[in-house]
């Protein structure tokens, strides 16, 4: 059984009236069977099966537990000169990596952000030429006194959320579906070609950028820079959201073998 399937234990059920008779086969499994398989899970993975159940959102204490032993892991792991740099505040940058590069592993196509560009407002303020006076024209059509304009700071709709304030984290090219036409397989076969989305690498979610968390990390290393940043920290960062997706593989291969 795919771990997945362990989810629907933790939502309550109606009474579903049918006229199909119910699975009474000694083999499957029940609600206590579910618990007891996701209990010997948690023990052989506990990592993985922590960092699932705070994805999936079903225990906030499982997301904090997940977070603590990627930061554990990242002190453990970190590369020599990340840990020069950092120096007595390697510990709270490990922190710092560690909540956002968990961020990253659990967002979904169907999670969304504040705008950036308007702080949620759905309006940013620019710089345009407004007509405080539109001017004269007589009865004989000739232009009396010209229209005065003036700088001023106005509200506008912000471009980048569409006035909305959020901003889906579903990939644009494929809608989060993770699949996108393949357009010179589709012109050369004369029928559609669907392919991986390649921007998303198939997962439907727009990766944020590693400069969220290069900004994070100046805030207390304000020396470091961008160049070391991309050679030694990033590579890092990007590591422990591999961690993450590991560790679940590897409680999702203990929960198959238990409950096969």
């Amino acid at each position: 059984m795919k771990i997945e399937s362990a989810l629907k234990y933790f939502n309550q059920k109606s009474m579903h009236i049918n006229d199909t008779s119910r699975n009474t086969s000694p083999d499957a499994l029940n609600g206590t069977d579910m618990m007891g398989a996701l209990g010997y899970c948690q023990s052989k993975a506990q990592f993985g099966m922590a960092a699932f159940l705070g994805k999936a959102g079903i225990s906030e204490e499982d997301k904090h537990k997940a977070i603590t032993e990627l930061a554990q892991y990242a002190m453990r792991k970190a590369p020599k000169h990340v840990g020069k740099v950092a120096g007595r505040r390697l510990a709270r940058c490990m922190q710092i990596l560690a909540v956002l590069a968990y961020e990253e592993y659990a967002h979904s196509a169907s999670a969304s952000v504040t705008c950036h560009d308007c702080n949620g407002e759905g309006l940013v303020k620019v710089e345009r030429d407004v007509v405080t006076y539109l001017g004269y024209i007589g009865m004989d059509g000739e232009e009396k006194i010209a229209p005065t304009t003036k700088r001023q700071v106005v509200r506008e709709i912000c471009q980048t959320c569409n006035g909305k304030g959020k901003i889906h984290k579903r990939c644009r090219n494929c809608k989060g579906t993770g699949k996108a036409l393949d357009r010179k397989a589709t012109n050369a076969n004369s029928a559609p070609v669907i392919k991986d989305c390649e921007r998303c690498g198939g997962k439907g979610v727009s990766r944020m950028p590693s400069s969220v968390a290069y900004k994070a990390i100046t805030a207390l290393l304000p020396d470091l820079t961008q160049s070391s940043w991309s050679r030694n920290w990033k590579p890092f960062y990007e590591a422990l959201v591999v961690k993450c997706d590991i560790e679940e593989g590897v409680a999702a291969i203990e929960f198959h073998k238990i409950t096969k």
